[in-house]
């Protein structure tokens, strides 16, 4: 490993930096450890931790200079030293401490000095990654490569809107006049009273038993979308894309879903004419259904990314249908913590790429026990990270399902049980369950 040699002291360079023969990195890291050096209460401001510096007794150093700030110690290099203890040779001993703290004239420049570790440390990992994949070729790998990948991507991201920028933001929403709607038309005026549209970057999550609507009820909301002249991704890991379609199809054209299983014989003349239209509107939408092969998260969030990028302006909407038949990658001791792991993963995806979500998810067969079958909340299997991840959810209620003879059988009761940033409450809404709409 290569010692850093500095100037004879009375001829060190006037800027402060290593000699030009050092690569970046290292210069920056050490640039890093003389500035805490020089004012300890730098150290706040930095994000860093000692597996991103490259070198092992630079790692030493700034793991030592972390526990005495959560010791509330100052740092210098007498404490550092007695931190290390015996472990004081292993870095070059005290001249290469010594040789640090005079080593930085000003902290002005810490934060493109920590910029530069972490990109460094970005292409190590990556490096390490694509190794281990062209090692052994398998699809775990691939896969690990790519989580990797995302997961680096997050690391040393700042926020580049200042804190005036956010206040003349509200203050222009005091003054202008943005409609009833703050997102995505959901279609439903009782339902964008309530929600005032999907909101970009939320995780909404629809549940419901089977046999509800919940799958009809999203195709909805998907097709709504797209007569605003939206864009949408319907993720379907359980029915096949053309049963998908048709379903769509006989929402558009009023025309009845059992006829769609054989419209040779079933159609008449009016119903064809019915369903050419219909196809025409729905080959004119940007709406997209993707098969299984794209039903992982890393799947799921290649395809988002693609589509943001080809359409980057445009109102966009994603559907997945649904989270208990996500694949789940990596071992876990809990299924319950699997389960978060995805809602998580989904969330962080809705804000990166500024997309409302909108999750399916199956109940418990609690719900089945009570007296009164209208769910709740504690219904959600491993409701515990659905309910913390989730931005809204809506339980779907249809008393039809239960009571063949009840006056009700035309209503859904779509309930808003959690709504992080507006009311709660119940939307009722007609269904026409032979053409699978909402009215």
């Amino acid at each position: 490993m290569n010692e850093i040699s500095y100037l004879p002291e009375g001829n060190q360079l006037l800027t402060g930096y290593p000699h030009p023969a050092e690569s970046d990195e290292i210069a920056a890291e050490n640039m890093i450890l003389g500035g805490v050096f020089l004012e300890p209460e730098c150290i706040f401001e930095l994000i860093l931790e000692p597996y991103h510096f490259s070198q092992r007794k630079n790692q030493l150093i700034f793991q030592m200079m972390t526990e005495l700030r959560q010791e509330s110690q100052g740092i210098d290099v007498v404490t550092v030293v007695n931190k290390l203890g015996s472990l004081i040779e292993s870095i070059g001993g005290v001249s290469y401490l010594t040789s640090l703290a005079v080593s930085c004239p000003t902290t002005i420049h810490m934060e493109e000095y920590q910029q530069i570790v972490l990109e460094h440390y970005k292409l190590r990992e990556l490096k390490r990654a694509a190794a281990r994949f062209l090692n052994d070729g398998r699809l775990s790998d691939a896969e690990s490569f790519y989580q990797t990948f995302i997961r680096l991507q997050e690391i040393g991201m700042t926020q580049v809107e200042t804190k005036q920028d956010l206040m003349m933001d509200i203050f222009n929403e005091m003054y202008e006049d943005r409609g009833d709607l703050n997102g995505i038309d959901t279609g439903f005026d009782s339902l964008n009273r309530m929600t005032s549209g999907w909101s970009k970057g939320d995780l909404i999550v629809l549940a419901a038993r089977p046999s509800m609507g919940k799958t009809a009820f999203a195709l909805s909301l998907a097709m709504n979308c797209c007569e605003k002249g939206g864009v949408v991704d319907i993720f379907s890991l359980e029915m096949p894309k053309k049963q998908l379609a048709k379903r769509i199809l006989s929402s558009l054209s009023r025309i009845d879903g059992a006829k769609w299983k054989n419209p040779y014989r079933l159609f008449t003349e009016e119903d064809q004419a019915k369903a050419n239209h219909a196809l025409s509107v729905f080959h004119q939408w940007n709406l997209q259904i993707h098969d299984p092969s794209q039903k992982t998260v890393s799947g799921l969030r290649a395809q988002i990314q693609k589509t943001r990028r080809e359409f980057p302006d445009e109102d966009y909407l994603v559907v997945i249908d649904y989270l208990q038949l996500i694949p789940i990658s990596g071992k876990y001791d809990r299924h319950d913590l699997a389960i978060a792991s995805i809602t998580k993963e989904l969330k962080q995806i809705a804000r990166q790429y500024e997309v409302p979500i909108i999750l399916l998810s199956q109940l418990s067969r609690g719900v089945e026990q009570r007296m009164d079958k209208r769910p709740k909340m504690s219904d959600l299997r491993d409701s515990g990270s659905i309910e913390q991840d989730a931005d809204l959810i809506m339980l779907l209620y249809r008393d039809e399902y239960y009571n063949k003879d009840t006056s009700e059988n035309k209503f859904i009761e779509i309930d808003i049980a959690k709504h992080r940033n507006g009311p709660v409450g119940m939307v009722k809404l007609v269904f026409e369950k032979e053409y699978g709409r909402f009215v």
